[in-house]
Formats: C-alpha cells, sequence, structure tokens
C-alpha cells in the first residue's frame, strides 16, 4: 500500500469512528463542548503518533485508548462549571450520578453500556484485566440501579403479582404513581401522572390489553421504557410496536426486576446520548 493510500485509510478509520468517539466523550464529561475538545486533542495526540494507533489490531480500540490517555493526563475532570446544564431531567440525574462514580468506573460502564465494548476491550482501552474490567462495569450498574430513582406505573391485573412488584420497585427507591388492572384504567392512571418507566403485564383482568394500553399511553405521552413482565413473552414477537428492550416472563426474580428497572431508567436517561 502506497503512502497515499495508507493516509487515505488512516483518514477514513478516523471519520468512521469519530461520532462515536465524540458520543461517549459527551456521555464521560457531562459537556458537549468538552467531550468535544478532548476527542479534538486525542485526535492532535493520533497524527503525531500514527504508528501507535496503526499497530493496534481494533482501530477502534485504539482510538478510545488514545482518548483515555489524553482525559488521564488532565486529571480526568468532569464538566466545567460553566457548561450548560442537559435538559431532560433524568439525564441530568444520571449524569449527577455518573459522577460519583470514580473516573475508572465511570470508564467501564460507558464503555460498555453506550459504546458496546467488551470487557476484554475495555481491559485493552484501560490497561487492566477483562475480570478487572467486568467488575468495574458490575459495580457501576449496582450503583446506577439504587440511585437512579424516578416514577413507575404498574400494568397488573394479579393482586399478589402486583403488590410483589410495588414492593420491589419501592424497595430500590423509586415511586409507584399507580396500579392499572385493565386497559382503560393504566390509560388513566399514566395521563393522570405521567412516568418515568412503565411495567406492563400483557394479559389484563378484563381480557384487555396491556400492550393495548403501552401503545395508547405512548401515543400521547411520547416514548418511555418499558418493561414487560408476561407469561406470554412470544406475543410481543410480533414486530408491533412498541419494541421492547426489556422482557421478563413470568416466574421472575426479585434480582431480574432490579437489574431491569434500574438499567432502563439509566438507559433511558442516556438515550439522547446514544442518538446525537
Amino acid at each position: 500500500m502506497s503512502n497515499s493510500e495508507a493516509s487515505v485509510n488512516f483518514s477514513q478509520q478516523i471519520a468512521h469512528h469519530l461520532p462515536f468517539l465524540r458520543r461517549y466523550a459527551r456521555a464521560l464529561t457531562g459537556s458537549q463542548s468538552s467531550g468535544d475538545a478532548f476527542a479534538t486533542a486525542t485526535l492532535e495526540a493520533i497524527l503525531e503518533d500514527r504508528a501507535s494507533y496503526a499497530s493496534c489490531a481494533s482501530p477502534r480500540v485504539a482510538l478510545f485508548r488514545a482518548f483515555r490517555l489524553v482525559w488521564q493526563s488532565a486529571g480526568a475532570p468532569d464538566a466545567d462549571a460553566g457548561d450548560a446544564p442537559i435538559s431532560r431531567s433524568l439525564e441530568t440525574a444520571a449524569q449527577d450520578h455518573m459522577r460519583l462514580l470514580t473516573p475508572d468506573t465511570r470508564q467501564a460502564l460507558l464503555l460498555n453500556s453506550i459504546e458496546g465494548f467488551t470487557p476484554e476491550e475495555i481491559g485493552q482501552i484501560m490497561d487492566i484485566s477483562a475480570a478487572g474490567a467486568k467488575d468495574l462495569i458490575d459495580g457501576a450498574r449496582r450503583e446506577i440501579e439504587q440511585s437512579m430513582a424516578g416514577d413507575v406505573l404498574v400494568i397488573e391485573d394479579e393482586a399478589i403479582i402486583a403488590m410483589d412488584l410495588h414492593s420491589i420497585v419501592t424497595s430500590i427507591g423509586h415511586n409507584v404513581t399507580g396500579i392499572g388492572r385493565t386497559r382503560d384504567a393504566a390509560i388513566e392512571l399514566g395521563l393522570k401522572k405521567i412516568p418515568d418507566l412503565i411495567l406492563a403485564d400483557i394479559q389484563l383482568a378484563d381480557n384487555s390489553s396491556g400492550i393495548d394500553a403501552v401503545n395508547a399511553l405512548l401515543e400521547q405521552i411520547g416514548q418511555i421504557p418499558v418493561i414487560f413482565i408476561t407469561a406470554f413473552p412470544e406475543r410481543l414477537l410480533t414486530g408491533d410496536k412498541p419494541e421492547p428492550a426489556f422482557v421478563i416472563a413470568k416466574p421472575y426474580t426479585e434480582d431480574q426486576v432490579r437489574s431491569a428497572v434500574g438499567q432502563a431508567m439509566f438507559f433511558s436517561s442516556t438515550e439522547t446520548l446514544k442518538t446525537a
């Protein structure tokens, strides 16, 4: 390959991964301006030492590794005090809780949950073992699950299950806005107080549909995360809206519900980071 061809290939690699680096930088620093500044500094560092970047088996890993070195050399700062706050309330809460985590834990969580790196790849980026990276991710998720509080609407017709879900949700700091046993009751409750998350069964008391209730609510209040807890998970495999990220089959475990609720809250709060 000629020098000119290598230069073009290098530029194409950078261009392909740069939007994702900017997304990660914004999530890590909590600020678009700070994130972009560190992304720019990373590009400058790579241009000064292309050999190190090109020698890595994965250009994407090399790019994020270079960013980590630049960010660490600056003291791993958060957003500047003068930066404009992020507008969404849940996203603001997410950033506040992220800052309470150690720098290494924040990086590992975001590299995994937002950018999709494996523990092995995170280990390469952070100069730690894959097992160490997994420990950081697990610890961060536990912290986030316990700290991201919000309003939850439960759509469930079986009283014992509804009470159990209410107990689990409130035990991790969330507020249950109501329990809807039918489609119409669920819609009324959801419109009375808009929730941050919906936990929904499919088959309701009057043979109405929890899916219909969720669809009707999302049409009126906008997109919020939904977790379906059902004995009929196959009914969700139709391609119809909503396409849930979380489906828990009955009988469920408390750990399943706690983990799904915590992660759904957090991922929803950072959704604008994924699409920005």
